[in-house]
C-alpha cells in the first residue's frame, strides 16, 4: 500500500468521523452533548484539512503519484 493510498484512506475515515459526529449534534435534544458534539466536528473538520494538505503536498513530493 503506498503512502498516497494511506492517506487517502486516512481522509475518508477523518471525514466518516466528522459526519458522524455531526450527525450526533444534529439528533440529540441535549443542549450540553449538541455542543460538545459540535466542537469535536469542528475540530474533526480541521484534521481533516491538514491531511488533505499533507495529501497535496506528498503529491509535490512524489510525482509518480500524482496520476489526476
Amino acid at each position: 500500500m503506498t503512502v498516497q493510498t494511506q492517506i487517502q484512506q486516512a481522509i475518508a475515515s477523518a471525514q466518516s468521523v466528522e459526519a458522524s459526529l455531526t450527525q450526533f449534534a444534529l439528533e440529540t435534544q441535549n443542549q450540553q452533548a449538541k455542543s460538545m458534539f459540535q466542537q469535536l466536528a469542528e475540530q474533526q473538520k480541521n484534521i481533516v484539512t491538514m491531511l488533505e494538505g499533507r495529501y497535496q503536498q506528498v503529491l509535490q513530493e512524489e510525482p509518480q503519484f500524482n496520476q489526476n
